[in-house]
């Protein structure tokens, strides 16, 4: 194939059409499209193969970027997607939630003068168009680890990763989780909008063609204890995430909604909930959503399709400031979300029973914090009521370890994340059986760093076990 050095400049970047913020509020549906063979290969040809490829240093999980998309544009998918979910156990769901435009998209050289590559919409197609013609990932046959069985508590993007590195590598996986189908977050967190639920379904029956077994609707400490677990299998992943909802000091009352709770009750769940389960929380209502990450996008986004009157994120610092996605702020734009920045919310108002208001003070920043952000600070005598109907708290979580932890010596830090790492060994706990990884090991964080954290986990449950075999690693 001819190489066309100077394909970033006679190609533009071209994203995957959009649906139009019109047809799109009425549906959940995913609101891009996907490139064909053709299109994949020409804005794959856009990269310039850096020596030193800023876009994989930018990943979490290293992604060897410049590599895959060469394989595109030379239209090798099949070798495209063994190395692409060679290091990504789920391409197919961080091409479509990964903030690119922070990370390998954010990093790429040609970004500033010439529009990054596509490199999101193109690991999301390589996966897809993979599963589609066929394609499965490869089982490594290893005989010293098939006498193995191990146990995930949680079927996150953290416990999926941890599975599907132990189930390549011949290990048996048995996954436990609370929720009637696999994903955690991705299922029910995230909106069918970013990621529609086939997406992980297929993925589901991949992994269990890899041997993987899931436990669902099933609670550890309620429908299993721990103590079985633990004597039951070699190893023991923990992935529990953080669901703990941070209010603010805001008293919650009727007409207040935290985020998880309003989007597990979306109509985007259609086919995995039942229909009492799914409510119209928002319909015809004036709703603020206060906080300003990704979960508050997702929210504001979710209240509109359920057919809100109005909707208006409500964030203490400035826009520059906003931890969340900048794609995901327009796309809310587009849709008719309004954004109010620099105001503190200090109280829900209510007239009767009724929600009327929240009453908040505007903020300027100052002094930065101990991870570098400058404070918000409150302007005396700032103080307005915003009339709503509906309020959505989206100010994120905080860990909520179950208390057996205590029983299995399980130890936690100061701020109620789970201790790794004390032995040496990737994602290790104190209890040298178990490991942890995902949000209750480092916070609530990106769905790729909680892969990461997974995938190690799952080499250092390979490491013990082989270690303990005394085979060399």
């Amino acid at each position: 194939m001819t190489i066309n050095n100077n394909q970033f400049i006679e190609v533009p970047r071209t994203d995957p059409a959009k649906l139009s913020s019109g047809t799109r509020v009425q549906n959940f549906a995913e609101i891009y499209g996907t490139y064909d063979g053709f299109i994949a290969g020409q804005q794959a040809g856009r990269c310039l193969d850096c020596a030193n490829p800023y876009c994989k240093w930018q990943c979490p999980v290293t992604n060897h970027i410049p590599e895959w998309l060469r394989l595109v544009r030379e239209g090798k998918l099949f070798e495209a997607a063994d190395l692409s979910n060679a290091t990504n156990s789920f391409p197919e769901f961080c091409g479509r939630v990964c903030p690119q435009d922070r990370l390998c998209e954010g990093a790429c050289t040609l970004n500033e003068d010439y529009g990054a590559v596509t490199i999101g919409s193109i690991e999301k197609f390589i996966t897809d168009e993979a599963f589609r013609q066929g394609w499965r990932p490869k089982i490594n046959h290893r005989p010293d680890l098939s006498g193995h069985r191990v146990a995930i508590i949680g079927a996150g993007p953290a416990g999926l990763a941890c599975a599907d590195v132990l189930a390549k590598n011949s290990v048996a996986v048995d996954v436990f989780d609370k929720y009637p189908e696999i994903g955690g977050l991705l299922t029910f967190g995230i909106p069918a909008f970013k990621l529609e639920k086939d997406i992980v379904k297929i993925r589901r029956k991949v992994m269990e063609d890899m041997g993987v077994k899931f436990h669902l609707n099933t609670l550890v400490g309620r429908d299993i204890e721990f103590s079985e677990i633990l004597n039951k299998y070699s190893a023991v992943f923990l992935a529990l995430g953080t669901y703990k909802a941070i209010n603010g000091g805001l008293e919650s009352g009727k007409g207040v909604y935290q985020a998880l709770d309003f989007l597990n009750s979306s109509m985007s769940l259609r086919g995995i909930l039942s229909d009492d389960q799914i409510v119209n929380n928002v319909n015809g209502a004036n709703v603020i959503v206060l906080g300003g990450g990704d979960t508050a996008m997702d929210c504001v986004r979710t209240a509109i399709r359920q057919g809100a009157r109005s909707v208006t994120c409500v964030y203490r610092r400035d826009e520059a400031n906003m931890p969340g996605s900048r794609k995901e702020v327009a796309n809310a734009r587009e849709e008719g979300i309004k954004f109010l920045f620099n105001r503190q919310p200090l109280e829900i108002i209510y007239d009767e029973d009724m929600i009327a208001g929240v009453r908040v003070v505007q903020t300027r920043l100052g002094a930065p914090d101990a991870n570098g952000r400058q404070r918000p600070e409150t302007v005396p005598g700032s103080d307005e009521i915003l009339q709503a109907d509906r309020v959505i708290i989206a100010f994120g979580f905080d860990p909520n370890p179950p208390e057996w932890f205590k029983d299995y010596n399980i130890e936690l830090l100061a701020s109620g994340l789970v201790k790794t790492g004390v032995y040496g060994i990737p994602q290790q706990t104190t209890n040298p059986k178990v490991f942890a990884g995902g949000d209750m090991v480092r916070g609530s964080d990106l769905v790729v760093t909680a892969i990461y954290d997974g995938r190690r986990a799952g080499e250092g449950i390979m490491q013990k076990l082989l270690a303990e075999a005394k085979i060399a690693v």
